[in-house]
């Protein structure tokens, strides 16, 4: 043993260990014995306790212009260490009702019948979400998984998870508590204490996880209830399951009930490579759209080791790891994926018994589970109820009528999540923050095989780009469904592409399968998935991945991922054309045909409407308007500059007619998959429909007392709590415009036409340049702070609104010219 070696540099952990403990304690009397390398017994001693009174984490948090912080550490957990207090100072109370909701405690502090609604998918009362997450934790879901030497995460990721949390106790101790925390939205709360644990971050991951499967159904989980005597059986179709049913829903509203409303949430990313950029090197421009209140709001942030680590961007808000950004060498966004994460397995039951079902191995009883949940009453006291949850061995029982899922006396659904069976998202987004190129991104975010429900679009300093739909899938080929599909299983895929498949045979014939190359069991490898790389660009805006150029076409995958051959939305076209028409010289961004850094900010802020200039062609629009006897909202809709500026006159008039056009009968051109970014086209000014939508949409505003020709930034305004009253470009996606910017739910200015509440993010446009330099422009749409007490809570809300960026320092020199802040923290 090197005793010198352990003495000067040797961790606490790793001398104790080494060394028993009479070696560390002199004998009386004697002499200091020399160590086998030369070292005292008593120095050996000495380095071993100043090594266990030392720090475990330590970590430097500069903060930049509008509250950024950059983190840097020697270490992985420190490096949590310093992000974990960073997002305690701006963003507590939104943390902390993660991690309540996280334990299944948010009836115990908000009360029982209060509902939680995360804004994208669950929308649940504080009880039914407490009684799921319960039931989780009951099961101990999370605690098995990082057992799981596959499925669970590894040993940078655990380190940094324990740092984040270190540091966010840390941050309530500095503070002296809850009654010290400034946010209003949490001072004084109960919930605010130092005792954060790991675990409780890892199951906040692990529900994040569930966002676009099992979270889709919270309610229809937990109030999912065995039919009672008496109740019809259905009749009775093949394989001796309900027949199909004959009322159907129609396909987009069974869709958005399955969490694949193309309104719920979505993003845009664009890459542009050398072929089409003016530096011959590749460039990004990402635009999630999230909402602006509530669990799923970025941060921005910088982590780096010196030497080791280096990446910057956003982080969901109790993520330790940066989800969309950028390193040195590459850059990447995410947009919302069109496959789906689970699959229904529908099971028979024995006549009589619906909770008794059938399997290959005979009749079986669904486990019914039993949770306890604290809840505060109205007068302040708490006590219990309790709550039942049913399941198989794939699954949580639902009765979803929405869905076609019906607990019925002939027959039962339950869901297999492939996203309830894994902890790696950490390790996803954090091996691709080292990721050297393109390919190895893609490689990294592969081997750790943790995409939760997110495409991914990338661009390289070499100029290469890159679009994959290489997300957690179920590995459920079409051959599978036509094998195993029930009757409603068929409708359900024919409808919407989700197969239900026969529970019976669960376990064998039925149960998902598994390739050669997929990290774990049950989902598909990197060679079924969709990947296009390219060097003149790619870009997704939540569309299936089809089309991710026009010039290219991926096909031959399994429906579950998505559809082929099929429509592009309005969104997605704009978001082609504002590339193609930049490379074809046929904008007005400036003079060339090569997209340049600035010409890429662009894309984001000259909010151009597509349906609108669609529906303006032949003077269609005109028509209609004047066929509705619009009288001076046709002077407006004609003078309309066809955008969604704050400055714009018009775009709330277009944006009340588009809502209300029938999707069918809506164009003269349909759809066609040979020219699929230019159809569907020429508006039916003939349909009586289509003049009737606007005819509605012009009484509507008129009821409101809204002016035709007001201007959208006095209509359209920041919305979420603490915002200052500006006003926002943008709007709704449904038009073709490609900068979201919505009201759902909104904390403030209730009395504004459109107060926003969710859309455009955490947006950056990262260019490339030579010598190893990175022109990083980002915009927080909502601020950097949830805190409304903070100067950080509104700073760059107000940029937005001006249409301007924020240039992120990224370099060690960019740092301390732009630093307002530095810390050293030191702590266990």
């Amino acid at each position: 043993m090197d005793l010198r070696r352990l003495a000067a540099g040797g961790a606490a952990a790793t001398i104790s260990a080494a060394l028993p403990l009479a070696l560390l304690v002199p004998v009386s009397g004697a002499a200091p014995a020399a160590g086998a390398a030369g070292a005292t017994t008593l120095e050996v001693g000495r380095a071993v306790l100043a090594a266990q009174r030392a720090p475990r984490f330590e970590a430097t948090v500069t903060r930049t212009k509008h509250g950024i912080p950059h983190v840097v550490a020697d270490d992985w957990g420190s490096l949590g260490y310093g992000h974990g207090y960073a997002t305690a100072e701006t963003n507590l109370c939104n943390l902390a009702d993660t991690l309540v909701t996280g334990r299944g405690e948010r009836s115990r502090w908000f009360g029982p019948d209060a509902r939680y609604q995360d804004r994208v998918t669950l929308d649940a009362t504080n009880l039914q979400t407490d009684a799921l997450f319960t039931d989780i934790r009951n099961r101990r879901v999370v605690e098995a998984l990082l057992a799981d030497p596959q499925r669970g995460p590894g040993t940078q990721a655990r380190a940094m998870v324990r740092g984040y949390v270190a540091g966010i106790n840390r941050y309530i101790r500095d503070v002296g508590g809850s009654s010290g925390v400034k946010d209003p939205a949490c001072r004084g709360a109960g919930y605010i204490r130092p005792d954060a644990t790991a675990l409780d971050v890892w199951y906040g991951v692990y529900a994040a996880n569930l966002l676009a499967s099992t979270g889709v159904f919270v309610p229809q989980i937990v109030e999912a209830t065995p039919p009672t005597p008496g109740t019809p059986a259905p009749e009775l179709g093949a394989g001796g399951f309900p027949a199909a049913p004959t009322e159907l829903p129609a396909a987009d509203d069974l869709r958005a009930h399955l969490g694949k409303d193309p309104a719920g949430f979505g993003s845009n990313a664009t890459a542009v490579g050398s072929e089409s950029t003016s530096t011959g090197r590749g460039m990004v421009l990402g635009n999630p759209h999230f909402p602006w209140r509530g669990r799923y709001r970025f941060e921005q942030v910088q982590l780096t080791i010196p030497g080791t680590y280096d990446v910057a961007g956003a982080s969901l808000i109790g993520s330790p790891v940066v989800n969309i950004g950028w390193n040195k060498r590459v850059a990447w966004s995410h947009t919302v994926s069109t496959a789906y994460r689970f699959t229904p397995y529908e099971y028979r039951t024995v006549p009589g018994s619906p909770t008794t079902y059938l399997t290959e191995d005979g009749p079986t009883e669904l486990d019914r589970r039993v949770v306890e949940v604290r809840v505060k009453r109205p007068n302040g006291d708490v006590d219990t109820v309790t709550e039942d949850l049913y399941r198989t061995g794939q699954g949580y029982v639902l009765d979803d009528s929405a869905t076609l899922q019906v607990w019925s006396p002939a027959s039962f659904f339950a869901l297999r999540d492939a996203n309830g069976e894994h902890l790696r998202t950490v390790d996803t987004f954090l091996e691709m923050g080292k990721a050297t190129d393109v390919h190895d991104l893609l490689r990294r975010q592969d081997r750790a095989a943790g995409m939760p429900w997110v495409n991914t679009t990338a661009a390289d300093r070499t100029g290469e780009v890159l679009y994959a739909d290489h997300s957690v899938v179920p590995n459920v080929p079409d051959e599978l469904v036509q094998e195993c599909a029930t009757p409603t299983g068929q409708v359900l895929f024919n409808l919407a592409g989700l197969p239900a498949l026969d529970g019976t045979r669960a376990e064998s014939s039925c149960a998902w399968r598994t390739d050669a190359d997929a990290s774990r069991p049950g989902i598909f490898g990197p060679a079924n998935l969709p990947l296009a790389d390219r060097r003149d660009w790619v870009a997704n805006a939540n569309d299936s991945y089809w089309l991710p150029n026009p010039e290219e076409r991926l096909e031959g995958f399994a429906r579950i991922i998505g559809c082929e051959e099929c429509e592009r939305t309005p969104r997605t076209r704009m978001v082609y054309r504002y590339v193609l028409d930049r490379l074809a010289g046929e904008d007005d961004l400036g003079a060339g045909r090569k997209v340049t850094p600035r010409t890429l900010r662009l894309f984001e802020h000259t909010n151009r409407v597509f349906a609108a200039e669609l529906a303006r062609e032949n003077g269609d629009l005109q028509t209609v308007c004047e066929a509705a006897a619009g009288g001076e909202a046709c002077d407006v809709l004609a003078a309309w500059d066809g955008r969604s500026d704050v400055t714009s006159r018009g775009n709330h008039v277009f944006e009340e007619f588009w809502k209300r056009v029938p999707t069918e009968g809506r164009w003269q051109v349909p759809f066609d998959p040979a020219d699929p970014v230019g159809t569907p086209r020429d508006l039916n000014e003939t349909n009586p429909q289509v003049v009737q939508a606007m005819r509605d949409a012009l009484d509507s505003l008129q009821q409101r007392d809204i002016a035709f020709d007001a201007p959208w930034g006095s209509l359209h305004v920041a919305g979420d709590e603490g915002a200052p009253l500006v006003g926002i470009g943008g709007g709704e996606g449904d038009t073709g415009n490609a900068n979201v910017t919505v009201s759902r739910m909104p904390g403030a200015h209730l009395d504004r036409y459109s107060p926003v509440s969710y859309g455009s993010s955490h947006i950056q446009a990262v260019a490339f340049g030579d010598r190893g330099r990175v022109d990083a422009r980002t915009i927080l749409t909502y601020s950097q702070a949830t805190d409304t007490s903070s100067r950080f809570s509104d700073d760059q809300t107000r940029l937005f609104s001006r249409e301007e960026w924020v240039r992120f320092a990224f370099t060690p020199a960019q740092i301390r010219r732009d630093a307002i802040s530095r810390r050293v923290l030191r702590g266990s």
